[in-house]
């Protein structure tokens, strides 16, 4: 068994990543690099006298975008070793995993660990202000566990009181509230830093979603080989 998740999961993991690097570079690393120009002084935003909206930005970079993508892949391979243990589990239930139910399982899985965290926390820019990095982790895991056992008794829950418990939990994080900085300050136009945060998450949910579907795929391979 240990050896089909590892197999299934390295594999849908790294087919998944090579494809969310390849949405990284084209949607969110112009918009990360522009940002970069206003974090370093080389760009300054006025709002009376506004900021180029295309600014000459770096091209290709082979070390850096290199790296982008080797780490892009051993991240997925992470998130695909996660997901399909947790496939296995419920499949040992007699939950069926197909391919259809594998794009679901990876849309749970961008919910759990970034959408949900994001409604509160959303992606930060360089250059923008921000809260105590440790207490911003806390809450990130805190929510990121919490949104994920939410989806579980809503997803696998016998009765009307586990799926309002679960709702519950995943609210929970929300009402406590996230960390904020003290005051709102930084160099950026407010339109780089929202459309930073909606493609960074746009891609996110591209690639968990491709995730879910071949970890199905690999999963339902490797147990129809066994």
């Amino acid at each position: 068994m240990f050896a089909k998740i590892l197999t299934s999961g390295l594999f849908a993991g790294f087919c998944a990543g090579l494809i969310a690097a390849l949405l990284q570079l084209i949607f969110v690393q112009p918009v990360l690099l522009h940002a970069e120009l206003y974090e370093g002084g080389d760009l300054i935003y006025n709002m009376a006298e506004g900021a180029p909206s295309r600014p000459d930005i770096p091209g290709f970079d082979a070390m850096r975008d290199g790296l982008s993508v080797l780490f892009s892949a051993l991240i997925y391979v992470g998130y695909g070793l996660i997901l399909v243990a947790f496939m296995s589990i419920a499949s040992a239930q007699g939950v069926a995993i197909s391919a259809h139910q594998g794009i679901v399982w990876g849309i749970a899985g961008f919910a759990t660990i970034h959408l949900a965290p994001a409604f509160s926390l959303p992606p930060e820019v360089p250059g923008m202000a921000s809260a105590d990095l440790a207490a911003r982790q806390i809450w990130w895991w805190s929510t990121a566990t919490a949104t994920g056992v939410g989806l579980a008794l809503i997803a696998f829950g016998r009765s009307a009181l586990l799926m309002a418990a679960g709702a519950a939990v995943i609210i929970a994080p929300h009402l406590i509230g996230a960390p904020e900085p003290a005051v709102f300050t930084g160099p950026l136009p407010p339109e780089v830093a929202s459309l930073f945060s909606v493609r960074a998450l746009g891609v996110s949910m591209a690639a968990w979603a491709t995730l879910g579907l071949f970890a199905a795929y690999f999963w339902q391979r490797e147990t129809q080989d066994a």
